[in-house]
């Protein structure tokens, strides 16, 4: 096991935790939003259209996130985000809730959208303030937080409905709380030679984005991210057609945000002896066998599964997305590449949860997940391949000196 540093440890526990209270945001949204907008919205297809707002926050806000914090750097760039989207976010959903409006409720989504974009560089911060060894560990450790949350989302979802007079808007009043106890946390984080990333050569974007190995993490990323994403918003809304309370698809949402996150105490590991395309190749089977749990029936077994298995998938892909995309750029590169990393992962994300409730009403929970089929199947070819080529090059022999 790579030995961290005090400061390093310190620093992955401030993201840690900061982490888990962004998700626990990110999973109420997911849990309760799509039940709230259905009963503020006149239009069943409109559901689910305040999550798609919070991912639509966080398309809009990917890039410039990562473009103030190369500027400013990462702590005063989290700080932004946590009290503007998260603490902002929260206000504005409680007060759609209170007068009823479906707009004002989405706007509201929409900040905490805001929240989550700038949120997302946490595991590159662990990453900018981790040694070469420990950058993978780092990641996962980081994104591990969201253990707590699985437990503490769901749970806000579900019992906090009533914590206000006001029904459905406790649980977005709790979120403000929450959100001002991450700024006081994020006081305390130390990224050390932030400078760097403000100096030194940086190649044409289209030069980096060209390499195989950007072009697998990005695409890897963005298909684990928006099958799940989509899924997982359309779980809760299939799991109430198909007879269930709110009660019941808060367990199956707590099981799938484990799922997502308890691989991550072990994910960083792998990667580290097996290797990026095999752990990116066993994401991709995973979230096969998960569409063929869905497709196989609709039981409080079959969801669990389901669900299970989509959150392991995704950790897989997006922990060794993320962590190989670390790997191909220098520093002062890194704003543009990590940026445009968000920017093309949360726009299908965006995309996905747009969809949700649309093909849910239109296509029905078997085919909704039935269509994701070739997307798993591309994410994994396009890993092979690129194995592949790697792999050729490699044992590719040295060329013969002429000696003519």
């Amino acid at each position: 096991m790579t030995t961290a540093t005090t400061r390093e440890r310190v620093n992955v526990a401030i993201l840690a935790a900061n982490q888990a209270l962004f998700l626990i945001a990110a999973i109420t949204v997911m849990t309760l939003s799509g039940l709230v907008g259905q009963r503020l919205s006149p239009n069943p297809a409109l559901a689910t259209l305040p999550v798609a707002m919070m991912m639509i926050g966080v398309v809009i806000a990917a890039l410039p996130a990562s473009l103030l914090m190369k500027r400013v750097g990462r702590r005063t760039g989290f700080l932004v985000g946590v009290l503007l989207g998260g603490a902002g976010g929260g206000v504005v959903s409680v007060l759609g809730v209170a007068v009823g409006s479906f707009w004002l409720f989405a706007a509201g989504n929409l900040l905490l959208g805001v929240y989550q974009a700038f949120a997302n560089y946490h595991r590159f911060a662990a990453a900018d303030a981790a040694s070469p060894a420990f950058q993978n560990q780092a990641i996962s450790l980081v994104l591990a937080g969201g253990v707590a949350a699985a437990f503490l989302g769901p749970l806000n979802a579900s019992r906090a409905t009533d914590l206000l007079a006001i029904t459905d808007a406790g649980p977005y009043a709790v979120l403000v709380a929450l959100a001002v106890l991450g700024a006081g946390l994020h006081l305390g984080l130390r990224i050390p030679n932030e400078h760097e990333a403000r100096t030194g050569y940086q190649r044409p974007l289209r030069e980096i984005v060209a390499q195989p190995a950007v072009v697998v993490a990005m695409l890897t990323a963005t298909v684990g991210y928006a099958i799940m994403i989509l899924v997982m918003t359309a779980t809760p809304l299939a799991m109430q057609r198909s007879g269930f309370g709110l009660a019941q698809a808060a367990t199956v949402m707590q099981w799938h945000v484990l799922g997502m996150f308890v691989p991550s105490f072990v994910t960083g590991h792998l990667i580290a002896r097996f290797g990026h395309a095999r752990i990116l190749l066993a994401g991709a089977g995973v979230l096969a066998g998960s569409i063929a749990a869905a497709v196989a029936g609709e039981t409080m077994a079959h969801y669990l599964l389901a669900l299970i298995l989509l959150g392991i998938g995704w950790n897989l892909l997006f922990v060794g997305g993320s962590a190989l995309l670390a790997t191909t750029h220098t520093p002062a590169e890194r704003g543009k590449v990590q940026g445009l990393n968000e920017l093309v992962i949360f726009t299908a994300v965006a995309i996905g949860s747009l969809l949700a409730g649309v093909l849910l009403h239109t296509a029905g929970w078997a085919w909704l997940n039935l269509l994701l089929l070739p997307f798993v199947a591309l994410a994994a070819a396009a890993t092979w391949w690129w194995r592949s080529q790697t792999r050729a090059i490699r044992e590719a022999p040295d060329p013969v000196p002429d000696r003519t």
